[in-house]
């Protein structure tokens, strides 16, 4: 997806050193996606069976582990790792029930994976946590906020966005990107009182 430009002592560094870098030297976060990108397909692939979905999820997980870095904590027996993999399955999760509730066609959940659904579900936006959202949306450009309200509060995919807005596939990666962006500028001005969209936090 990317490809890595850095001097050679990098690759030495650690999981936890290199997202901490990542806050002031953003392209070495390229190095964290090298190392888990395909273990990451594995494990969304486990659970939605699709590759195409799973595509999606790594990419947005991995969004997420972005925006969200300030919320790792480096402690003893907290790794990167983890947290990440935490971030894939939720996200992996969310997308199945999303499908299962269109009434699309999904394999049964392995049984490690039953407690976690109904965790996610537990932890899903309640009407004013998602009105907090829709209101941080309002301030930032329109075609920004219409393309994270589709895919983040709608669920919809990057697909169907593309097929409504008359835009590529790659347009709408593109948009979604620039998009969460301006949310997490905005966000982090207006002192929203929870995680941003596409958030997770460090358990």
């Amino acid at each position: 997806m990317f490809r890595f430009l850095g001097d050679s002592s990098t690759p030495a560094l650690s999981d936890e050193e290199l997202l901490a870098r990542s806050r002031s030297e953003p392209w070495l976060f390229a190095m964290l996606l090298e190392r888990y990108e395909e273990a990451f397909m594995r494990k969304a692939e486990s659970i939605l069976h699709s590759r195409l979905d799973s595509e999606e999820v790594v990419q947005d997980a991995f969004t997420k582990i972005y925006l969200n870095m300030d919320r790792f904590e480096v402690r003893e027996g907290a790794k990167f790792s983890s947290w990440a993999y935490t971030i894939v399955v939720n996200t992996a999760l969310t997308r199945y029930m999303k499908k299962k509730r269109e009434g699309s066609r999904v394999s049964a959940l392995d049984p490690e994976y039953e407690q976690q659904v109904r965790d996610v579900t537990e932890h899903a936006l309640n009407k004013e946590e998602e009105d907090e959202i829709v209101r941080m949306l309002e301030k930032i450009p329109g075609h920004f906020a219409a393309v994270l309200r589709f895919h983040y509060l709608e669920r919809w995919s990057h697909k169907d966005i593309a097929h409504h807005l008359g835009i590529s596939v790659a347009a709408v990666k593109t948009r979604i990107h620039r998009a969460k962006a301006v949310f997490k500028k905005e966000y982090e001005e207006g002192g929203m009182g929870r995680d941003s969209i596409g958030g997770e936090t460090n358990k």
